[in-house]
């Protein structure tokens, strides 16, 4: 403890407070635009993990939907809209993106905060899936994954969630410390496809 406070003092010139400021996962990455593609940030919202208690499924849901108006989704979903949405997330859990959650909520599921765990992008253009198709072993083509369709795969070695907010856009969600690595990827996808 000793060795903490004393490093804390030495780097803060003897005591004085240091301001931490937020910064995007993406600050200096984004926005990339490359023919046919983009990726942008998305705006920064709270989010928090919801995982039911057992057997508290449907009245978690009936919660969700009088508080935030759109109920738990089903495996592979994601319901609601921009700026309050709910996306699965795994095998009895999902993401509320957007809202602070409702108090009475935790009465039927544990409520996580994840707000700085995670980076949100949005990759969209006409080829947007013509790139995805380069990176994830899942067919994202819009006759296969429409609107509103989630699913937690694999982009080349990062784990990622995947969601189709719009005809040709993609919200993709990794853990904070990949969002480097996520771009590059993406980027270098973006640019193979173009130079077809």
């Amino acid at each position: 403890m000793w060795f903490v406070i004393r490093c804390f003092m030495i780097l803060t010139g003897g005591g004085a407070v240091v301001e931490l400021m937020e910064k995007s996962a993406f600050e200096g990455l984004l926005p990339v635009e490359v023919v046919g593609c983009r990726i942008i940030a998305a705006p920064p919202e709270p989010m928090h993990l919801i995982s039911p208690y057992k057997g508290q499924e449907k009245p978690l849901s009936a919660a969700m939907k009088s508080a935030h108006g759109m109920a738990f989704p089903a495996a592979g979903r994601a319901t609601g809209k921009e700026g309050a949405r709910l996306v699965w997330f795994g095998l009895d859990q999902a993401m509320l993106i957007g809202p602070a959650p409702d108090a009475r909520l935790s009465e039927f599921a544990a409520v996580v905060e994840q707000s700085d765990g995670w980076a949100v992008l949005r990759l969209q253009g006409a080829l947007a899936e013509d790139v995805l198709a380069r990176l994830v072993p899942v067919d994202m083509r819009a006759a296969r994954f429409k609107r509103g369709q989630t699913v937690r795969t694999q982009l080349q070695h990062l784990q990622v969630s995947m969601t189709r907010v719009g005809g040709e856009v993609f919200q993709i969600m990794v853990m904070r410390s990949m969002a480097k690595t996520l771009v590059d990827e993406l980027q270098n996808a973006m640019r193979l496809v173009a130079a077809r």
